[in-house]
Parts: C-alpha cells; sequence; structure tokens
C-alpha cells in the first residue's frame, strides 16, 4: 500500500507534466520510482521483525 501512494505522489512529481500533457512517460523512471518506496518499506518491516526476533532470546 505504501508503494503506491508514495510512487503514485513521486511519479506525479518528477513527470506530472508529461503525464497530464499526454507526452511520453520514461518508463524506467516509472518503475524505479515505485520500486524504491517497495524496498524502503520491505528494508523497515524486515529490521523491525528482525530486532523484535532479537529482544524475544
Amino acid at each position: 500500500m505504501v508503494t503506491l501512494v508514495v510512487g503514485t505522489i513521486l511519479n506525479a512529481i518528477n513527470q506530472g507534466t508529461e503525464i497530464l500533457g499526454g507526452k511520453p512517460v520514461d518508463v524506467l523512471r516509472l518503475l524505479l520510482t515505485y520500486a524504491v518506496p517497495f524496498f524502503v518499506a520491505s528494508y523497515g518491516a524486515y529490521s523491525a521483525f528482525a530486532r523484535l526476533e532479537t529482544f524475544r532470546d
């Protein structure tokens, strides 16, 4: 869910003129803009889970 919200906002900021103007968008930039929040959220969840495992021992 975070990926969709943050990725859409970032794409609107980065390529808003192209999207609204009907111009072609840079697909690689579009995909990377969605990938970054996905990896950040995944890493955050993993590190929180790993920390919980450490405290349980």
